[in-house]
């Protein structure tokens, strides 16, 4: 593979970023708009950052179309980070929450939130994630500071097909994997919140839309940098910023923008994982996803080879067959094993054409 060639990256995150944007942060390394340093080099403080960091927040607004109550905060500390800090900042109000578990990180976001307060299970959690119980069978609590779930599971991949009703207990909502590739109405939510490494930047930052009259309510135990408040007021320069990743989040976003924005991101979205789906239905369960057909992801997608339990030994050898093809990171997560193709925004559905031209070629070989 030549070096202007892109591997197919199939990860989980951090993701592919849009080679656009790449290629532009690369002629900007040594000199930042002609300044003679590097951005990594420039305070967070100088006017070229600001200039970055507004830049990134007014453009989340404008591609999400947020209301004017709600407020954005960039923190560090990634998605653990943010399951104690939405704990620390909403769960005081009443000193209880309800919790969602779907997959492996809900599951981590509620141990975070044992921590500060009484937590709730909305339904028992699975044995084996891969489906979501019907709402009716829900046990909630009217009296909970907010409702909590994770619109999609990275690990095991499965997504809501739609907004949980709480009877307005606010709900936090974890995006990380799916932020910026579907339109959402922002007014349904007390909290959205996302790291940036899977479809807006890479790692080191997580963005927080927070409904305005939830804010200032955090424990006193709460850090200082977690405390969305506290950062809001310092426009989400509180202490020194990952200035790096703000700084390439922001051009995703130009990118996002241009690219149609959300709206096209939905688009390619549904598109790609149509493709991919209809590959692994037609295989007559030679390949075959475990997450029941009403909540698969449409951004991470796990599957077996070699049936439904899958075949470890055809599994090995369908990755390494895959990297000899420039396709990488296809292995499933270590506790669900079997193969996982991540469908972030900046992968092609070209991209996912040639996987399933891959699937299809080795099925052929290896089902005789």
């Amino acid at each position: 593979m030549g070096s202007s060639q892109s591997a197919l990256n199939f990860g989980a995150g951090p993701a592919k970023l849009p080679r656009e944007v790449l290629t532009e942060v690369q002629g900007e390394l040594l000199s930042y708009r002609n300044t003679g340093m590097s951005l990594m080099e420039m305070s967070h403080r100088s006017k070229e950052y600001m200039q970055i960091n507004q830049s990134a927040h007014d453009t989340i607004k404008q591609l999400l179309n947020v209301p004017d109550n709600y407020k954005t905060v960039f923190i560090q500390g990634g998605g653990i980070g943010a399951f104690a800090a939405v704990a620390m900042n909403f769960m005081g109000r009443t000193g209880t929450a309800d919790y969602a578990i779907t997959g492996t990180w809900s599951a981590r976001a509620v141990k975070e939130a044992q921590k500060y307060g009484t937590v709730n299970l909305a339904f028992p959690k699975p044995d084996k994630p891969g489906n979501i119980p019907d709402p009716s069978t829900w046990t909630l609590n009217p009296e909970a500071s907010y409702f909590y779930y994770c619109d999609n599971e990275t690990v095991d991949g499965v997504e809501f097909p739609y907004i949980p009703e709480t009877n307005g207990v606010p709900i936090i909502v974890d995006m990380s994997s799916n932020i910026m590739t579907k339109k959402i109405d922002v007014s349904k939510f007390g909290c959205i919140f996302g790291g940036a490494q899977k479809n807006i930047g890479p790692a080191g930052v997580v963005i927080a839309i927070i409904r305005e009259d939830l804010l200032g309510t955090a424990m006193k135990i709460c850090p200082s940098v977690f405390d969305f408040n506290e950062v809001l007021k310092q426009n989400s320069i509180l202490n020194t910023p990952a200035t790096f990743s703000v700084y390439v989040m922001e051009k995703v976003l130009q990118w996002i923008k241009k690219n149609g924005g959300v709206e096209c991101m939905e688009k390619e979205s549904l598109k790609k994982s149509s493709h991919l789906y209809e590959a692994i239905r037609d295989s007559k369960d030679f390949y075959s996803c475990p997450i029941d057909k009403n909540c698969r992801s449409r951004i991470n997608i796990p599957f077996r080879v070699g049936g439904p339990q899958g075949d470890e030994t055809l599994e090995t050898k369908f990755l390494m067959e895959a990297e000899k093809r420039f396709m990488y990171q296809l292995k499933g997560h270590r506790s669900v094993g079997g193969i996982r193709a991540s469908l972030y925004n900046a992968t092609t559905y070209e991209d996912v054409v040639l996987l399933v031209k891959f699937m299809k070629e080795f099925q052929a070989q290896h089902c005789k």
